[in-house]
């Protein structure tokens, strides 16, 4: 580590310690010419997640989208934010552990749905009729029958 005082290129590690959220490491550093301290940190390198959507497109992943979509289908429902940032949370510590570069967007919906299923149901069939596009009250009617036999199971 070199010395933003100096730049000199020997430094040694006084204290180190985990942050709050436990994300990444806070090491205090002493430079052995100059003998100031500064502090550095040091962060797991992240694979960038790229969502291929239904048309083929390419973005980035967006936790805040995938957020706020699930803030949309829990709105005016008994589901605190951190219920929700929660399963946030869970999804994409799934994506990242699968190390694959590329996830496609009916994985994703697929993924929030089996979580919103166990949350709140109304929730799940409004995050299921938006992301499974239902053409009319059939296609609704269906998705709420397969809702209620496994709830019988």
């Amino acid at each position: 580590m070199i010395c933003p005082y100096c730049d000199y290129y020997e430094t040694k590690v006084v204290d180190s310690r985990p942050t709050d959220e436990g994300q990444a490491i806070r090491r205090r550093r002493e430079c052995t010419k100059c003998g100031k301290r500064f502090t550095t940190y040091e962060k797991i390198e992240e694979i960038p997640l790229v969502v291929v959507k239904k048309d083929g497109t390419r973005q980035s992943f967006s936790r805040s989208k995938l957020l706020n979509g699930i803030i949309r289908a829990c709105e005016k429902r008994p589901v605190s934010i951190k219920v929700m940032e929660q399963i946030v949370d869970e999804i994409e510590k799934s994506l990242y552990n699968s190390m694959k570069k590329e996830i496609t967007t009916k994985k994703i919906g697929e993924m929030v749905m089996n979580k919103l299923k166990n949350v709140d149901e109304v929730a799940y069939v409004r995050f299921a009729s938006v992301y499974r596009q239902f053409k009319d009250i059939n296609t609704f009617m269906d998705e709420l029958k397969k809702l209620l036999d496994e709830k019988k199971y």
